[in-house]
């Protein structure tokens, strides 16, 4: 288990852009997959996207493909979310999640180490 801490959250227009960052505790953080889920009130935490250790292998949510774009810095111990063309409907908690094992798309609230979430918001 790692520790995980996210930020750069914020409200935006629609068609802005934001980049969220993820920090993780511990230089062991470079050897696990990493991504990011979302969630509204009331509804399902959502896939976004996830990338592996070396970062060479991406994956996406449709929903956000061609706007949203992962990487990391094993360096610095942070994988970011370059959000862009935002919209309303982007609009909801995003977490950042881990997993030394499991595909990082697999991951539940309980499986894998989770951070404590930043709002996004999108105003039309």
């Amino acid at each position: 288990q790692v520790q995980l801490v996210e930020s750069g959250g914020g409200l935006v227009q629609a068609g802005g852009s934001l980049r969220l960052s993820c920090a993780g505790s511990g230089r062991t953080f470079r050897s696990y997959a990493a991504g990011w889920f979302r969630q509204v009130p009331g509804m399902e935490r959502e896939f976004v996207a996830s990338i592996s250790w070396t970062g060479g292998s991406t994956k996406y949510a449709d929903s956000v493909k061609g706007r949203f774009t992962i990487s990391r810095d094993n360096a610095k111990n942070t994988v970011y979310l370059q959000m862009n063309s935002l919209k309303p409907e982007d609009t909801a908690v995003y977490f950042c999640a881990a997993d030394r094992l499991l595909p990082v798309a697999t991951l539940t609230s309980g499986v894998g180490s989770w951070g404590q979430g930043t709002q996004v918001t999108v105003s039309s």
